[in-house]
């Protein structure tokens, strides 16, 4: 039995799966091995499984054995192993350092690195794994690498003939089950003289 995977928030009392064994007699079911830390309980007349407590995502996953036992003769049994796995849940937000930034950015540069925007997810795994992109902004004038959070200028700036300050908003977001977050950081960027 494979049952599908619980949520680590999941609660005691929480249905796993229902074995059942085809026999001529009433049987009686009992988690016999592989449970050592007591997550699941057995009803022992319908083979329904259920968690017993809260679950700890590091001891999973779990493999236990479920017994059949002929109710009237302890002597003829059968056993199936039970796999529960249990999927992380994405508990946090990505979160920049700071939420405004400001850079200054001289007139007549090439296309340049202005600044490497790093946000934290407390998450691991998937849930944890970040990209950035541009929410708001001029689009024409800048980018940003979706894999390091590192802000370009696309173009050269003019300080006469252009505006002399941008207002960019950059997201990072997780690739989080069952839903993805996102952090955001305002960086501001003055053009100089």
């Amino acid at each position: 039995y494979q049952p599908a995977p619980l949520s680590e928030k999941a609660l005691p009392d929480t249905y796993v799966v229902q074995i059942s064994a085809l026999y001529k007699v009433p049987v009686i079911y009992s988690i016999v091995s592989g449970d050592e830390k007591g997550y699941f309980i057995i009803d022992s007349s319908t083979g329904i499984v259920r968690t017993r407590k809260n679950l700890k995502l590091e001891d999973f996953p779990v493999v236990f054995n479920v017994q059949a036992t002929d109710s009237s003769d302890a002597n003829i049994f059968n056993q199936v192993s039970v796999t529960v796995e249990v999927i992380d849940v994405n508990d946090f937000p990505p979160v920049f350092p700071s939420s405004l930034v400001e850079e200054r950015l001289e007139e007549n540069l090439p296309p340049t690195q202005i600044v490497p925007l790093k946000a934290q997810d407390n998450d691991t795994g998937r849930n944890g794994f970040l990209t950035y992109g541009i929410l708001s902004g001029d689009r024409l004038k800048f980018r940003i690498d979706e894999a390091t959070g590192i802000l370009y200028s696309t173009a050269s700036f003019d300080y006469e003939e252009e505006p002399r300050e941008y207002q960019i908003v950059i997201y990072a977001e997780d690739d989080g089950i069952p839903e993805k977050k996102r952090g955001y950081c305002t960086v501001i960027i003055k053009i100089i003289d």
